[in-house]
């Protein structure tokens, strides 16, 4: 009696994993050892059960996918890559808001690949700026949205402004008015600049900020509860940022720019 597929392919991880290697058409048995570090002996008789179950066909020593075992490693990959995502610290993720992500953004969550969480020490949360202005000198824009207001805004925006790298804000009405409380005279001149580009959402923004450029993507949700936490996600990864990418443009596209109001 066969297994049933679900148990045949995640049982094993010998299974698994030479099911995801051939997804991008055959390999002979020696590529499949070198990638999976492991023997024929131990392989072979994974390799015979994908076989007998119609998975994987062989041909001489070069094995490939069949039509069905390509349509199940197609819906592998996103599963998989949404259990990575996850396992970085499923604890972190279960106990963070995330419904400002937009449902289709969050079926997509498994292209946050190569995320990594970061806590910073109490003394380093001032280093924030410094932070995005190393990630961002060397780009064509910052792109970032956020509730809260940190005192080096103007002059972090000010210097990416003489690099001529647009800044691309968006804030909440609440924050606009600290801004002009605040620092008016510092954003008035911001807004001269055809590189800083500010934006205000009117709905609910529940996070506390999220920010991309060419070469990273930042992630800081809000506890389930409500309360504010430094902890944030992070990722240099390519497909991440442009999943970051989506994210923006989704409340850019909600937003009116401050001239607008």
């Amino acid at each position: 009696m066969k297994k049933p597929l679900l148990d045949l392919i995640f049982a094993s991880d010998k299974r698994k994993s030479a099911l995801l290697l051939l997804q991008n058409g055959p390999l002979m048995m020696e590529t499949l050892l070198n990638s999976l570090n492991t023997t024929r002996q131990s392989l072979l008789p994974q390799m015979r059960i994908l076989e007998e179950h119609h998975l994987i066909t062989k041909s001489d020593d070069s094995f490939g996918l069949t039509t069905i075992g390509e349509l199940i490693v197609d819906e592998m990959v996103s599963l998989v890559d949404t259990v990575d995502v996850l396992d970085t610290d499923v604890g972190y993720w279960g106990t963070h808001d995330l419904d400002f992500i937009p449902e289709y953004l969050f079926k997509r969550i498994n292209e946050l690949a190569e995320i990594q969480i970061i806590n910073p020490p109490v003394v380093n949360i001032h280093d924030l700026m410094q932070e995005l202005y190393n990630a961002s000198k060397d780009s064509r824009s910052l792109n970032l949205a956020t509730v809260f207001y940190h005192p080096q805004f103007p002059e972090l925006f000010a210097d990416l402004v003489k690099l001529n790298i647009h800044v691309y804000l968006i804030i909440s009405r609440d924050l606009l008015d600290k801004f002009t409380i605040k620092v008016g005279e510092d954003l008035d001149e911001l807004l001269k600049s055809q590189y800083f580009h500010l934006s205000v959402y009117s709905k609910e923004m529940n996070f506390m900020s999220f920010a991309y450029s060419d070469t990273f993507f930042r992630i800081s949700p809000l506890k389930n509860t409500g309360e504010y936490d430094y902890t944030y996600l992070i990722s240099f990864n390519e497909q991440a940022i442009e999943w970051g990418k989506d994210l923006f443009a989704y409340y850019f596209n909600d937003s009116k720019s401050v001239y607008e109001l």
